[in-house]
């Protein structure tokens, strides 16, 4: 079985140095762009079983929305069946999904959350 080594970050280009009068040598840095990390959106799947007071109570407490707002939420996703509630990076949001699931397993309601990728 062969192994993959890890990715590595690419190695900063080497720029060559320069000589300034007098001797001494300079050396250049050149900046490199980053790409930001890639996002996901955290969404609430409606069911009939779960309170619409729990799911306020969850959107306050693990996305820090304030009551209207979590109010408003609650209601997308009993309309439409999904709502999104916040977009983080990956991990970030891998783990508000957890956290929500446990929440509503801990309280006994079937709640469902996912996280997908945000179509740019």
């Amino acid at each position: 079985m062969a192994t993959n080594n890890p990715n590595q970050p690419p190695e900063p280009p080497i720029v060559p140095p320069r000589r300034e009068s007098g001797g001494a040598v300079v050396l250049e840095r050149r900046t490199e762009r980053v790409k930001p990390p890639s996002m996901y959106q955290v969404l609430m799947l409606n069911d009939d079983y779960t309170p619409m007071e729990f799911v306020v109570v969850v959107i306050q407490e693990f996305f820090g929305k304030d009551l209207a707002a979590a109010t408003q939420i609650m209601l997308k996703i009993h309309l439409d069946g999904r709502g999104v509630c916040g977009v983080y990076p990956k991990d970030i949001a891998a783990t508000k999904v957890d956290q929500v699931l446990e929440a509503a397993h801990k309280a006994g309601h079937p709640l469902k959350c996912i996280s997908e990728p945000v179509d740019l």
